[in-house]
């Protein structure tokens, strides 16, 4: 068992005793109301107050751009010392911020937590709701996809730092060569599959050995609605019709190895990004810079297009990716934690972050003209803004998250990962992947509809 999926087990385990003793008779997702909620939400007056009196806060986090929002935020306020703090990426950080939690010592006064997991540290109450402070108002601040992903039941248990809508990302240099149109639908993808790999047995549309968040996404998109979640109950259903258009579709491409069998963020995958022998992602808005500085090779060859369509004409696209700045319950400078995240995620920060190449969840950002307009020699000039700013708009809504989603996705490539190596379908991994879920969930208390 490799140490990546041995933490999220454990992180998985740890959280769920904790998170269904605490949502056990409480309603929606985030529990009954707290007296700090209950209470009148505190005033920007309260929080210049705070920043005016000094501190010292710790943030746990790995998103680069803060470091210059970090230097931007103590210029303005030089009474609060921030230190940031860099325990891991992902799952790394969870189980730290997990154990510290557990310990009592060494809690972190704001935390970033993508989305998926947000859910698990939010009904375990090991955040805090953020309406105490005012977040409720800021509705409408966020584009929906990474709004929706902050709030459960009533409560806001973090604010959104930046956005995955996917889009097309495709190498303009082989699409042409070998004179494929730029895909629409899936359909066109399919064929368009099938016509490089004739041309060029070397070359595949895009890569996949199997990825949790891609699946989801694919799934998202095509409108499905696999998890429903309230409290601590959960249904679980792959056998939607969202999900089975996504799988009936990409079954087609990984039947007749039609996608590389190189998985992504690895060696192979930036070699076959700038060599051509990968054509395509269907990757986050914040794919550009990774591009950019990962795959040199590319300059000049890539473009950005709208996520392919299930029915012609359709704009509908997900989220891939994300994060939030939350504040774990057990800081004990919450009033500092929440003036930071709100000038890192709302206020000044958030264009710090757009300069150093970050994708917003702020709607002004994202509809400012300097934004859109930016050309990006890398895309040959082309103003990719618009295409992604434009699939932050078309986020299909309904989307859930179970409470256990680090979990679940630790254990997908051993049920539906098994359907890229054969000997089973997409449609059956994912019924595996339905069952794992499912017995966890009622192993760790959960309440299975």
């Amino acid at each position: 068992m490799n140490t990546t999926r041995r933490h999220a087990l454990l992180l998985g385990a740890a959280l769920a005793v904790s998170l269904v003793a605490t949502a056990c008779g409480s309603s929606g997702q985030g529990g009954s109301e707290t007296a700090a909620t209950q209470s009148a939400a505190m005033s920007d007056a309260d929080l210049q107050a705070a920043l005016d009196a000094g501190g010292t806060i710790t943030v746990m986090a790995w998103e680069p751009t803060l470091k210059q929002v970090v230097s931007g935020f103590q210029a303005k306020y030089p009474k609060v010392k921030v230190n940031l703090v860099n325990a891991g990426t992902h799952i790394d950080q969870y189980t730290a911020l997990q154990n510290a939690i557990k310990a009592g010592s060494g809690v972190p006064d704001v935390a970033q937590i993508e989305y998926y997991a947000l859910p698990q540290f939010a009904l375990s109450k090991s955040v805090a709701d953020l309406r105490a402070f005012g977040a409720d108002k800021l509705d409408g601040t966020f584009t929906p996809g990474p709004w929706n992903s902050v709030r459960s039941g009533n409560g806001v248990h973090g604010l959104p730092m930046d956005s995955g809508p996917m889009a097309l990302f495709y190498n303009k240099e082989v699409f042409d060569k070998h004179k494929i149109a730029v895909p629409a639908t899936w359909e066109e993808y399919i064929a368009a599959a099938r016509k490089l790999h004739a041309a060029d047995p070397k070359a595949y549309i895009t890569n996949d050995t199997g990825d949790a968040g891609f699946t989801t996404s694919m799934i998202w998109q095509a409108g499905g609605k696999p998890y429903q979640v309230d409290g601590a109950k959960v249904r679980i259903d792959f056998t939607d019709p969202g999900t089975r258009k996504f799988t009936t579709a990409w079954q087609q491409l990984v039947s007749e190895k039609l996608v590389a069998p190189i998985t992504a963020w690895s060696d192979a995958w930036y070699k076959g990004l700038g060599d051509g022998s990968i054509a395509t992602l269907i990757i986050g808005a914040w794919m550009p810079a990774n591009l950019e500085s990962g795959v040199k090779a590319g300059s000049g060859k890539w473009r950005v297009a709208p996520m392919p369509q299930w029915e012609a004409g359709g704009a509908a696209s997900a989220e891939n990716g994300g994060s939030s700045l939350a504040i774990p319950e057990a800081s004990t400078n919450k009033a500092l934690a929440y003036a930071f995240i709100k000038y890192a995620n709302v206020d000044e920060g958030v264009q710090t972050r757009v300069d150093g190449g970050a994708f917003p969840a702020t709607s002004a950002h994202l509809e400012a003209p300097a934004f859109q307009d930016k050309k990006f020699p890398y895309f040959g000039g082309q103003e990719v803004n618009q295409v992604l700013a434009r699939s932050a708009d078309q986020v299909v809504d309904g989307w859930s998250y179970l409470p256990y989603q680090v979990y679940a996705n630790s254990v997908f490539n051993d049920t539906v990962g098994k359907a890229y190596v054969g000997g089973t379908t997409l449609q059956d991994g994912l019924k595996a992947w339905q069952d794992a879920s499912i017995t966890y969930a009622k192993d760790q208390g959960f309440s299975v509809q």
